[in-house]
């Protein structure tokens, strides 16, 4: 028996099966098998196979060589003609033929030129069986000619100009290769601004100054002679317009350069091509090149479209920086206009390039060897294109056909030959000529008239071995005429194989694709034709596939240390693998340090040469497999502690005895991670029904390695398999194959069986319905029964499909009902189910709960008692009973509002209910309903009931008006809710000192009809707090509370407060700081603020640097004065400021900025020690302690004299005006002053309420003077210098007095 080993893939190729391409009749070299027992009895008639090109060009420096070989039975003899004459190579002594072959060989090394053989040649083979023809050779001795001497003048243009340097190489077969170098063999760099074009010429958009040189030198390459000729340099000087003299410019326009006028900037026009439009024509197959090359200053960019069409994609390249747009491949589809668009910055150009594709003649269908028995029937046909369409002519044996012997057997019908009825003397060989103007081709193909039984060329019982999963390719090489069919049996009496499961090639070959463990066997072909039949038995056998279960892995070693890759291979018991070890892809180095076992390779004392790629390859006879890690070589470092991970995912999972509802799954265990697998994680996906998502299957120990697992029917199961140790679980196995468990009936029912009516006649059944998993098999059904629980009926049964409701109508109003829900699906059903217990639709009660009573708990709860309906009434499920209750109305205030009924449900079966939360004094109505599932059933008779009397709430309003001296008055709205008959009034009050301390409370009586009171006999400027509440029979109800604050004594404060200002109000109580102000010196400012509020509040003052991040600096200010002095400033610096208030109630104004003055020039003379100053300062003092005598002297005798007063707004706080009212004057004061004190008053004012003063102005006033600012005087003339501000006591800071004086006190202190 003969062994044949079956690669992974199999190709069928002309040399290795020649008989089957003769069998498939599809190959124009169609041959008769050349086997040893058919060569002594089978005739072919002659093929050619090789022959020289068409356009022949050959070097005539050597011996030309023709070739012309060809293969028949018997063996061809050749002939050959030249330009269409015979040649007799026996008169020329330097031709001769090689022999066994029809190749011509000329010797013109010895003597003759290739000159002489110039021409066109055509072989001819030829034997009994008929003759065939080469294609025209055509052939040529290439050519170098050398370039023509000429004299090139030197050129010289402007800066931006342009430039052609032609090159016009000599004409050269085949055509030279042209490039541009300098004397130093360098290629000349070239851009978008300097290019060659197709033809060779080089070309400059614009010429710079770095492109003067003297050695432009064009050179042409000439391969099929290995030479390249020259051209003389050319000179190029590029200089700027004021070089350029009118004796160059006269040079230049005799000689063939040319270039634009002297440039500027300009806008694109077209080197080449010339013109707006041109033609291109191209044949099918070539390369379209289409160039565009523009000139212009800045330099153009060039952009090609299509028009009417796009590019094509894959086929479009450009060149020579996109002046050169190439088409591969062209073919007629690719004709039309292309357009190339130059573009700068001064405009653009374009240029429309027509381009034709035409076409040589090319095979649609070239014609088939044709082998034939005698009697039978057949066609050639030559079927050929082109542009222009081709003319298509046949031959025989070489002869045209219209000259040809006649052959009655034979019809030419155009591009066909009908042969019917051949024989023997049929045998010939055919040509077939198209052509047009662009070229032809030429086919040979034969007519073999022969008849012979079928013979089977491949050896008998060859072993063929093959890896599963992959294809077996079973041969059978055949021959015959007619030619035969083939067929393949499996085993002794096994049937014909069909192409349902494998595939039969026209060659005879059998193909498995997916070769598996029961395809192994003997397999039979069989060829018959009508002269007889033969066959031949062939042997079969799957291999397992070799893998690597475990693979090396990358390894980080110490220099010095040792490493260990493994790999361990799992194979098939009857192939025997080669393992072998590589280092990077090489052989592993020669040294004893390399060990190889079994499944390891140990490397010991690691160098840094080791570091690389070591590969594990495992070969067998079938099939070889390698997997490879990388081995890093580090410098020796501490130990480092081991890492624990999660494990790596199991692979390799494999299923086997694959059961109805059962498999078993293997796996290969990933690496632990220095932590020991506790356990394995089985998940399975469900590809049918839920693709993509994976349940949980089982779980089993963490030394197992195969689980049997338990399926369901009607299953497509994936596995995939996860690790897990103490670390945590390993990311998921890859998945295994998959596995279609067979269909069985349903083993489980629905749940969730529900029978509810939605109308008075109806049952909707319910159910959950089984999902794709549960169902076990295809056309899942459900069979829904049903019958009343109470009745005799039999059960009603239907079956409907994959759904989850069912409804049966016409069925009495509220009945209990048995249902019962099966699953069924195509191979039966289900277990019998459960029955539940449902109802038909409920209706609405029709019976009114009887003998309803109320007892009145107390004024806002009552309690509510019926008697229940009966339960067949209900017509439904028992919710519940309802109570609607509402307040009655009269008739008039019905009319106006809509009465509001209030709700309160008592669930199951109660006959009582509490009704909370109702008004005092007040008459409700209420009724009672039965509800079930349906709604309401008819309410009961309205019962009425009244509430008793309650306490009131608290009165609606309270406002305090008309404050006086001694007197305050109280206006209130009663109570909105007075729940009864109001009694009596209660007013409790109290005083409030200035230390919110609460006085003795006095309780008032006030009769039920008053709505407003007035208290007298209060002391004045006196703050009181109120309680106001009403009360009936019953009780007190809620109060309600207010404070307000008795008038100033205005004889005592006559002269100090505006008038009427604040008269008859009630104090505001809610707190604030407003208009914050700050009069700044060099050093120092003077802070204000107005404060509306309670009293007896202590301020502060912050500040800080404007613009800066720096925390605020705080300052307390001294009891409850209105403005504080800030010193120890910054001189010309900006600061911010803000003033709050200390305690629970602490608020704070906005921001401030001010900026202090600029610094003093150090020299400056101190005016405070002057003379001529203190004589000054002197006479003041005495003049206003004149003035200040006689104020007390008209004081006591009850004159006053009003001083108007004004407030600068930029006037330093800390100088305090005077007061006349009470005929003195006021006292100077510090910055430290009580804010009354601070503000200017107006005559005959009253302070309000609040304690705050408005602030007005006034015709006559003094102008504060402060300190480091310049000096002003007053409008009477005064002059106030440095001494304003001045106390007669000062505490040891300076900021601070040690007292608020009141004004009656800073009269008597100064006195």
């Amino acid at each position: 028996m003969q062994l044949k080993i079956m690669p992974k893939k199999k190709h069928f190729s002309a040399g290795r099966v020649p008989l089957i391409l003769f069998l498939c009749q599809m190959i124009s070299a169609l041959d008769v098998p050349l086997d040893s027992k058919l060569l002594g009895d089978l005739v072919q008639p002659p093929t050619i196979t090789q022959q020289s090109p068409k356009d022949y060009i050959i070097d005539p420096r050597e011996n030309i060589v023709i070739q012309c070989e060809a293969k028949g039975k018997p063996p061809p003899s050749f002939s050959w003609t030249r330009n269409g004459t015979h040649f007799d190579i026996d008169k020329d002594p330097l031709v001769t033929m090689k022999p066994g072959s029809g190749t011509l060989i000329i010797n013109i090394m010895s003597e003759g030129k290739a000159e002489t053989y110039e021409g066109v040649y055509q072989c001819t083979a030829r034997n009994e069986r008929g003759a065939a023809i080469s294609n025209n050779i055509v052939v040529r001795p290439s050519r170098s000619p050398l370039w023509t001497k000429e004299r090139l003048e030197p050129i010289t243009l402007h800066n931006g100009q342009s430039l052609v340097l032609p090159c016009r190489p000599p004409i050269g077969l085949p055509p030279a290769i042209i490039f541009w170098m300098d004397n130093s063999f360098q290629r000349l760099p070239q851009s978008e601004r300097v290019s060659q074009g197709l033809n060779g010429d080089l070309y400059f958009s614009n010429v710079l100054p770095e492109d003067t040189r003297e050695d432009y030198i064009c050179y042409a390459r000439f391969n099929h002679t290995q030479t390249i000729q020259q051209k003389q340099p050319i000179s190029l000087k590029v200089i700027s317009v004021d070089e350029l003299n009118d004796t160059i410019a006269a040079n230049l326009s005799d000689t063939e350069f040319y270039g634009a006028k002297p440039g500027k900037e300009r806008p694109p026009t077209f080197l080449t091509p010339q013109g707006t439009e041109s033609r291109k024509e191209e044949l099918r197959g070539n390369v379209l090149s289409l160039e565009c090359i523009a000139e212009g200053l800045p330099t153009p960019i060039i952009y090609w479209i299509k028009e009417d069409g796009t590019l094509p994609v894959n086929r479009t390249f450009y060149q020579n920086f996109k002046k050169t747009l190439q088409i591969t491949q062209v073919s007629e589809a690719d004709s039309g206009n292309y357009q190339c668009i130059a573009k700068n910055t001064l405009g653009a150009v374009h240029h429309t390039i027509s381009v034709t594709v035409k076409a040589a003649p090319y095979w649609i269908s070239a014609p088939q060897n044709l082998v034939l028995s005698p009697g039978e029937n057949g066609t050639l046909i030559c079927r050929a294109n082109g542009n222009p369409k081709p003319r298509i002519g046949w031959l025989t044996n070489g002869v045209p056909v219209e000259i040809a012997p006649d052959d009655p057997s034979r019809k030419i019908d155009g591009d066909t030959i009908i042969f019917s009825n051949v024989q023997e003397r049929s045998s010939a060989v055919y040509q077939c000529n198209a052509s047009n103007e662009y070229g032809y081709l030429l086919a040979n193909a034969f007519v073999n008239v022969l008849a012979e039984p079928p013979r089977i060329l491949t050896s008998a019982n060859i072993l063929y071995q093959v890896i599963a999963n992959r294809p077996a390719l079973l041969d059978c090489a055949f021959f015959g005429s007619p030619l035969p069919t083939i067929e393949w049996f499996k085993g002794t009496k096994g049937s014909a194989l069909h192409e349902d499961i494998y595939v039969l090639h026209d060659n005879g070959t059998l193909e498995i694709p997916v070769a598996q463990k029961d395809s192994t066997g003997t397999y039979t072909c069989v060829a018959r034709n009508k002269l007889g039949m033969a066959k031949n038995e062939v042997h079969l056998e799957i291999k397992d596939p070799t893998r690597i279960i475990k693979q090396p892995e990358y390894a980080v070693v110490q220099r010095g240390s040792k490493v260990s890759f493994e790999c361990k291979v799992k194979h098939d018991d009857t192939l025997i693998p080669t393992i072998m070890w590589l280092k990077d892809n090489g052989e592993l180095p020669n040294d004893e340090r390399f060990s190889i076992g079994k499944d390891h390779l140990v490397v010991t004392d690691v160098s840094d040469d080791d570091g690389g790629m070591y590969t594990c390859a495992a070969n067998t006879t079938l099939d070889s497999v390698s997997a490879s890690a990388v081995l890093r070589v580090v410098a020796p470092t501490p130990t480092p502690a081991p890492i624990y991970d999660v494990p790596n995912p199991p692979f390799d999972l494999e299923l086997t005895n694959q059961l109805d509802k059962g498999v078993q799954l293997t796996w290969t265990p990933g690496d632990d991670n220095n932590s020991p697998i506790t356990k394995f994680i089985i998940e399975y996906e469900d590809a049918m029904h839920e693709a993509g998502i994976w349940h949980h299957q089982a779980e089993v120990s963490g030394t197992q390695t195969t689980a049997q697992l338990t399926l369901s029917p009607y299953v497509n199961y994936s596995f995939r398999v996860m690790a897990e140790n103490s670390i945590g679980r390993s990311v998921p196995s890859e998945a295994s194959e998959q596995y279609l468990t067979k269909a069985a009936e349903p083993d489980q029912n629905p749940t969730a069986v529900e029978g509810l009516g939605t109308e008075p006649d109806n049952l909707v059944i319910t159910w959950k319905p089984l999902n794709g998993f549960e169902s076990n098999g295809p056309g899942l059904q459900y069979k829904v029964s049903w019958r009343q629980k109470d009745g005799d009926d039999e059960w009603t049964s239907v079956v409907v499909a994959n759904v989850s409701k069912y409804i049966v109508s016409g069925t009495p109003t509220f009945v209990p009902y048995l249902i019962k829900v099966q699953a069924l699906n195509d191979v039966g059903f289900a277990p019998e189910p459960a029955a539940v217990m449902g109802h038909s639709g409920e209706d609405l009660p029709m019976v009114a709960p009887g003998n309803v009573r109320v007892n009145v708990v107390n004024s806002t709860l009552a309690e509510v008692h019926w008697d229940p309906v009966p339960l067949k009434s209900v017509r439904g499920h028992l919710q519940g009973y309802r109570i609607y209750y509402w307040k009655a109305q009269s008739s008039s205030k019905r009319n106006r509002r809509h009465i509001e009924k209030k709700i309160l449900t008592f669930q199951g079966n109660k006959t009582h209910g509490m009704l909370p939360g109702l008004q005092p004094y007040s008459h409700y109505v209420l009724n009672v309903r039965v509800v079930n599932g349906k709604g309401e059933g008819p309410a009961s008779t309205d019962r009425g009931f009244h509430t008793p009397e309650g306490v009131p709430s608290a009165p609606s309003s309270l406002k305090i008006v008309n404050p006086t001296l001694d007197s305050l008055t109280l206006e209130w709205d009663p109570p909105s809710h007075p729940n009864g008959v109001l009694t009596e009034y209660t007013l409790r009050y109290q005083p409030i000192n200035s230390t919110h301390e609460l006085g003795p409370l006095v309780d008032l009586k006030i009769p039920a009809n008053k709505t407003r009171w007035t208290l007298n006999h209060l002391n004045f400027s006196t703050r009181y707090k109120f309680y106001f509440y009403a009360q009936t029979s019953v009780g007190s109800g809620s109060q309600i509370t207010e404070e307000a604050i008795t008038t100033v004594d205005e004889g005592k404060l006559a002269g100090i407060l505006p008038p009427d200002v604040g008269a008859g109000k009630v104090r505001a109580v809610n707190p604030r700081i407003s208009n914050l102000t700050a009069a700044a010196a060099e050093t120092y400012a003077n802070i204000s603020w107005e404060y509306e509020g309670p009293e007896h509040v202590k301020f502060y003052v912050e500040y800080g640097v404007a613009g800066s991040k720096e925390e605020w600096r705080k300052e307390i200010v001294n009891d409850s004065r209105s403005f504080y002095g800030l010193k120890g400033l910054m001189p010309g610096t900006a600061y911010k400021v803000r003033v709050g208030a200390e305690g629970d109630s602490g608020f704070v104004s906005s921001e401030d900025v001010f900026e202090t003055g600029p610094a003093m020039a150090s020299r400056q003379v101190d005016i405070a020690t002057q003379g001529w100053f203190i004589g000054l300062m002197c006479a003041v003092a005495l003049l206003i302690l004149i003035l200040l005598i006689v104020c007390f002297i008209r004081r006591n005798k009850g004159g006053k004299y009003p001083v108007k007063e004004k407030e600068d707004a930029h006037a330093d706080p800390e100088i305090q005006p005077m007061k006349e009212d009470d005929g003195t004057f006021g006292e100077y004061r510090s910055f430290e002053s009580d804010a009354e004190d601070h503000k200017p008053l107006k005559k005959g004012s009253r302070t309000p309420s609040d304690r705050t003063v408005k602030k007005e102005d006034s015709d006559d006033s003094l102008v504060d003077y402060g300190e480091g600012v310049n000096g002003q005087f007053n409008e009477d003339g005064s002059f106030i210098g440095q001494y304003s501000g001045k106390k007669e006591k000062e505490p040891a800071e300076g900021n601070e007095s040690s007292e608020a004086p009141s004004p009656v006190n800073a009269m008597n202190s100064f006195v």
